[in-house]
């Protein structure tokens, strides 16, 4: 068994969003990615993999093939691999998802960038 608090893995950069690994195991690893006012998270796909997104703190968009979801603390979202999927901070504050990857489809999915 392995316990972390996720307050050290709030991490905000003023020049880009951060991630920050907190597990990884086997084909799966869990992060927090953090995400000042206007950052956001490019498109991209998690081939192979299911993407669980908690929001931790924030509130701010989904855009999950082209349809926009607006969120905020305490949702959760539920992405499949094969989908489109970016973020955008489109509030006044910092926001904070906690993000599992179910089977990471890469190494480079599993590095603090």
């Amino acid at each position: 068994m392995e316990k972390q608090s996720l307050s050290p893995y709030m991490e905000f950069s003023k020049e880009r969003f951060t991630k920050r690994i907190i597990f990884k195991k086997g084909e799966s690893t869990a992060f927090v990615l953090n995400f000042n006012p206007g950052q956001q998270l490019p498109p991209h796909k998690h081939p192979g993999t299911e993407v669980f997104l908690h929001v931790l703190s924030g509130i701010g968009t989904f855009i999950i093939d082209g349809a926009e979801q607006e969120v905020s603390a305490n949702d959760v979202v539920h992405c499949g691999g094969e989908e489109m999927l970016a973020f955008k901070n489109n509030g006044s504050g910092p926001v904070s998802l906690y993000v599992i990857l179910s089977k990471v489809p890469s190494p480079e999915y599993a590095k603090d960038i």
